[in-house]
């Protein structure tokens, strides 16, 4: 096999494998999305008086383990209008509605 092909063949893998993180990334989040809400749905917390504190809602500085993708989600939802806080730092839920084609 020439160099050539070799070249093109590894940078094929390159993309590929790029191509599959993001994926993988992106079905982690939409898993945790779902998470987040159902979580807010179990614990009843459907308008601002019944807001509840979220312990992953802040990142920790020193995390081992895997990514916790929770607090990126939790800001796209509060930014998406579906997640709301109080002005205490609690969280509802603030639609009844499937997130945007998510499910």
């Amino acid at each position: 096999m020439s160099e050539t092909t070799q070249i093109i063949i590894g940078l094929c893998v390159l993309i590929i494998v790029y191509i599959l993180t993001r994926k993988f990334h992106a079905w982690k989040i939409r898993k945790t999305y779902l998470s987040i809400v159902k979580d807010l749905e179990q614990k009843g917390a459907l308008d601002p008086t019944l807001a509840i504190e979220l312990p992953y809602a802040k990142q920790a500085v020193f995390r081992f383990g895997t990514r916790d993708y929770r607090p990126k989600a939790l800001e796209y939802l509060i930014a998406s209008n579906i997640v709301g806080v109080t002005d205490n730092g609690q969280y509802y839920l603030k639609k009844k509605t499937p997130l945007n084609g998510l499910n």
